[in-house]
């Protein structure tokens, strides 16, 4: 999956998403037709999924903690499924958030494991059937949707409502990962984030399909203090503006920015120069918290850096705070359905 979305996949399409037209096509074919496939795996607790439309960064990881939350206030053991995008290890692994480093099981799960029981596996299957090992009695997986790995119970797609789909195009024309009519028909429901209006089509579209539409806003944590600070940001997230966007929102004054790629591990020059830069001006730094985590255990200056930044904490606050228990609710019940129907079958085959 490309972790650098080029920059014409956010605007209105131009000659460079119709050239590629055809191998979008051909990706869209593959995409479709794997998502139709009857997912294969299947564990006894119930599983939900959280996804997106597009490549890159919409919320998921925010939107799972938070359900995870909703999950533990009613006394449930949550526990959470990445791939470890990012990471080395290609074996399925209990994430230890006090041992572990970024390069080693990704910088999602890093921030995952801070918050519940977190496992990662190149094999979804086999990192769900981990998870039931270590109690979890309800699975939230961040990513997968796409994938026809694990039978899930409830697919909540976030959007992000100031960026949408971008130019609505299929990889490599656009961010779009698979078919929409694909995606719609087999998701639950839609969490639309932020207070933009580039969701509207999809959320009309979910709403006459009969889907439940959920809306959250984004919320900076604990960054009071920032206001009237001059500051420097810098990133290597999906979207790197979204992030520059929270910084101003938080009343600091932001004068210079550093972007990097998503999942970008900085090299001893790149951390030099934001370090050297900020102590030349008296900036404060300030940065995201997978960034943050992806500095520990780094060369050079690393650490440094890593102690100099600022981390603003952002969370999803849902509109309607009964939202994740309705999302958990329908995940049990669904659940439930399954395991029937299950032993319905095996009944009939014997």
């Amino acid at each position: 999956m490309v972790s650098e979305a080029p920059p014409f996949w956010w605007t209105k399409p131009d000659w460079r998403a119709y050239a590629l037209w055809p191998v979008s096509r051909l990706y869209g074919l593959v995409a479709g037709q794997r998502m139709r496939k009857k997912r294969r795996g299947e564990v006894p607790v119930p599983v939900i999924c959280v996804g997106n439309f597009t490549v890159g960064g919409a919320g998921k990881t925010p939107t799972a903690i938070a359900i995870a939350r909703a999950a533990k206030a009613r006394g449930l053991k949550p526990g959470f499924l990445s791939r470890g995008y990012g990471g080395s290890l290609d074996v399925t692994t209990v994430v230890d958030p006090h041992h572990h480093y970024a390069r080693a099981v990704g910088d999602e799960p890093l921030l995952l494991a801070r918050e519940a029981l977190t496992v990662i596996a190149r094999k979804r299957i086999k990192g769900a059937k981990k998870l039931v090992e270590e109690g979890a009695d309800l699975i939230i997986m961040d990513d997968g949707f796409q994938s026809a790995q694990l039978s899930f119970d409830y697919a909540l797609l976030v959007i992000d409502t100031r960026r949408g789909i971008g130019n609505g195009h299929l990889v490599p024309s656009g961010p779009v990962r698979a078919p929409l009519a694909e995606q719609m028909r087999q998701a639950s429901a839609l969490l639309a984030i932020g207070d933009g209006n580039a969701a509207d089509r999809l959320i009309r579209q979910a709403a006459r399909a009969g889907k439940a539409v959920h809306s959250a806003t984004l919320v900076t944590v604990g960054a009071e203090d920032l206001e009237g600070q001059v500051v420097m940001a810098w990133s290597g997230i999906a979207d790197n503006e979204k992030f520059f966007r929270t910084v101003n929102e938080t009343g600091a004054h932001l004068y210079v920015t550093r972007s990097f790629p998503d999942h970008h591990y900085l090299s001893d020059d790149e951390v030099a120069e934001i370090l050297d830069h900020a102590e030349g001006l008296s900036y404060q730094l300030v940065t995201t918290s997978k960034d943050s985590v992806r500095l520990a255990g780094g060369h050079g200056r690393s650490e440094e850096l890593k102690e100099k930044s600022r981390v603003i904490e952002v969370e999803i606050h849902f509109d309607d705070p009964k939202g994740p228990d309705a999302i958990i609710d329908a995940a049990i019940a669904n659940a439930r359905r399954r395991k029937l129907q299950g032993s319905k079958a095996v009944g009939n085959r014997q």
